[in-house]
């Protein structure tokens, strides 16, 4: 039978899902699809965790192995066979945390910063004071109204302000003050300075540049080098 069209009249019913609305076959039917959604929710949660832990991992690679590797290599960047490179560079952070923020918001207005703070002003209103919300609309520099009831209120106690700093505004600060040399308390701004290793890739896909043989300047092919060596930018030094 149609179950979706039996399903359909019984909610015109009002009897949708009721004891008397499906017979066996069509309760085990639906059955089967509801402990398929149950499977599949489950599935997909497994796979966003595993996502997660994929996404630490590949962090990891950009930001702490590759780069300790070229560093110990002494090569701040090296070329792929199709032209990519691998280029090391700084990587800016910053999180305030909450119970910091008066002192950070401070810090930034009193050194003259204040224009990365965002502000949002707003008032709520309840219920049945559509019109009271309207002539607020109205007249903003008023600073007080008078309910219905004759009660006189004051727009001060009705306003809320909210400040932010948005990420990119903040990272973009942390990164201005340490280039350019100038002081500021990054412990209070939660700010840190680390390295990322970043790959320009070439359409053509990549492949790393390897020496023919290592030591023997015969240039550069795609099989292994030599135990013991590693080629960085074109010389090759022992491990």
């Amino acid at each position: 039978m149609d179950i979706m069209k039996k399903l359909k009249e019984d909610a015109n019913q009002g009897s949708l899902f009721s004891k008397h609305t499906l017979d066996n076959e069509d309760l085990s039917t639906l059955t089967g699809f509801a402990e398929a959604i149950i499977k599949q929710d489950a599935f997909v949660k497994e796979l966003d965790e595993k996502l997660k832990e994929e996404k630490k991992k590949l962090l990891k690679m950009t930001d702490e192995d590759l780069p300790a590797l070229m560093t110990e290599a002494n090569s701040m960047e090296f070329t792929l066979l199709d032209g990519s490179k691998v280029t090391i560079k700084p990587q800016y952070g910053a999180s305030i945390k909450v119970d910091n923020r008066p002192a950070a918001y401070e810090w930034l207005r009193k050194h003259g910063h204040d224009d990365i703070i965002k502000n949002t002003i707003s008032c709520q209103f309840g219920r049945g004071e559509d019109e009271m919300a309207t002539q607020f609309k109205k007249a903003m520099e008023s600073f007080t109204y008078e309910r219905p009831d004759g009660k006189e209120v004051s727009v001060k106690d009705m306003v809320t302000q909210a400040e932010k700093i948005e990420p990119m505004s903040l990272r973009g600060f942390v990164k201005e003050r340490v280039e350019n040399g100038d002081e500021f308390p990054m412990e209070l701004f939660g700010a840190y300075v680390g390295q990322r290793a970043v790959i320009t890739t070439s359409a053509s896909g990549a492949r790393l540049l390897i020496p023919s043989e290592c030591g023997s300047g015969a240039g550069w092919s795609e099989s292994t080098p030599r135990a013991g060596a590693r080629r960085v930018r074109g010389r090759c030094r022992p491990c």
